[in-house]
């Protein structure tokens, strides 16, 4: 047998290589594996490793942090998806608290079995009534990314179809892997292409999922949920929405895209996550019924996972009842009011791509920036996320803002200058 030969050999700069070049097994010597290991030790011998490093305070607009070598910097904080502030609401806090005095740290169990507590009953119905409508149910997942991965292997069965957005999240596309269906792509928020794709397939004898989202955490746009809709029941397809980057934030009652875009009544299937908006972790399934209780059943990810926390979903049901009310309406206008002024800074400056949203990229191309870009950002003041191959494509690598209806103009007005310095100094200014 010939000994394989495509191993990476670390030599140079740890800026010559990118993540997906060690993503490949090799053989079974490990290769690829020692490889990373010898490249990580080169990020941090250059004191530019970036990544997992520790926050030391909730996830507010103004954070701390402290790299592996001990040094702290106070930083403004665009990478948290902590759109309206409830991770350290005082009102969330306090019925976080009450829930751990009542029901312990953890659920200690598989929902359907020993994990399904009170307060689990209690968010489902928040949800329900939040949403208003009738003969709809919820089912609560541990993580979103469980969520997507659990209803769609369990609603999609082999040869069944699975129609998913270019731009679809990795949760989604892994669901869709996982229901062993068969996978189609059309062009990102492109309906024409969609039915083209919806045209070739078997729509009178088979079952098919379109999924979409409200907004894309890539490129911080609207998916056209009116459209992708329409097509979609024209050739009998169910439709799940991902409202994850959304739920809370968009819509007048903050019932996400689909109340914005007034398909609310016909989108068959809406998953949202509580890591964002809600401020806590977790996510659900809202759909009818009938749907939830089979998810319930048939999600490997919710059967074979522990609970949703009990104290995180005290916290959750407080979040949303605030969210329900005058401070969620405070709020979603402001969130818009700041991203609107952050985007101003930028457009005609950087590359923001198609954003609408509360999500500002701004793309710089090559990933063998990603490290040097994050390490100077953080030097220069602020904690930002930034993506590269292969989440996102080849030389489209970006940072993205994260803003937040607690920024402040002073705030916002350092991260786009930042930015902007960045990009004189790496060579991503629009000429």
């Amino acid at each position: 047998m010939t000994e394989r030969t495509d191993k990476p050999e670390i030599t140079g700069k740890f800026t010559d290589y990118t993540l997906d070049m060690f993503s490949r097994s090799v053989g079974r010597d490990h290769a690829e594996i020692r490889q990373f290991a010898k490249w990580r030790k080169l990020v941090e011998a250059a004191d530019s490793y970036t990544f997992e490093v520790p926050h030391l305070a909730a996830q507010r607009p103004e954070v701390a942090v402290r790299r592996e070598t001990g040094q702290e910097f106070d930083l403004i904080s665009f990478a948290s998806y902590n759109y309206l502030g409830y991770s350290y609401h005082p009102d969330v806090l306090a019925a976080a608290k009450e829930a751990l005095e009542l029901y312990g740290l953890g659920a200690t169990g598989s929902p359907l079995l020993n994990g399904t507590f009170q307060i689990h009953k209690l968010l489902e119905d928040k949800i329900v009534d939040f949403f208003g409508q009738d003969d709809y149910g919820v089912s609560l997942f541990s993580s979103g990314y469980g969520a997507n991965v659990g209803v769609i292997s369990a609603f999609i069965h082999k040869g069944d179809y699975v129609v998913l957005d270019r731009s679809s999240h990795a949760s989604l596309i892994d669901g869709a892997i996982l229901s062993q269906g068969k996978i189609s792509l059309f062009r990102h928020n492109d309906v024409e292409f969609l039915e083209k794709v919806l045209k070739r397939l078997d729509y009178k004898n088979s079952r098919i999922l379109v999924c979409c989202e409200g907004v894309y955490s890539t490129d911080g746009d609207y998916g056209d949920l009116k459209g992708i809709v329409e097509i979609s029941k024209k050739y009998g397809a169910t439709v799940l929405v991902d409202e994850a980057h959304s739920m809370l934030v968009a819509g007048e009652n903050g019932r996400g895209v689909c109340e914005e875009q007034e398909v609310l009544d016909q989108v068959d299937m809406i998953i949202g996550t509580f890591s964002k908006s809600f401020g806590g972790v977790g996510g659900c399934l809202y759909a009818r019924k009938d749907i939830t209780n089979y998810v319930n059943y048939y999600a490997r990810s919710r059967m074979f996972s522990c609970a949703l926390d009990p104290a995180v979903t005290g916290g959750l049901v407080k979040a949303l009842e605030l969210a329900a009310g005058d401070d969620g309406r405070m709020k979603r206008k402001r969130i818009i009011d700041n991203a609107n002024y952050l985007r101003s800074k930028l457009e005609g400056k950087v590359d923001i791509g198609s954003s609408t949203s509360w999500i500002v990229p701004v793309i710089y191309g090559d990933e063998r920036l990603t490290l040097p870009l994050s390490d100077y950002l953080q030097r220069e003041g602020i904690d930002i996320s930034l993506m590269m191959f292969p989440a996102v494509p080849k030389n489209r690598s970006r940072i993205r803002a994260f803003v937040t209806s607690e920024h402040t103009l002073k705030q916002l007005d350092k991260g786009a200058e930042v930015l902007l310095k960045a990009a004189e100094k790496f060579n991503f200014l629009l000429e």
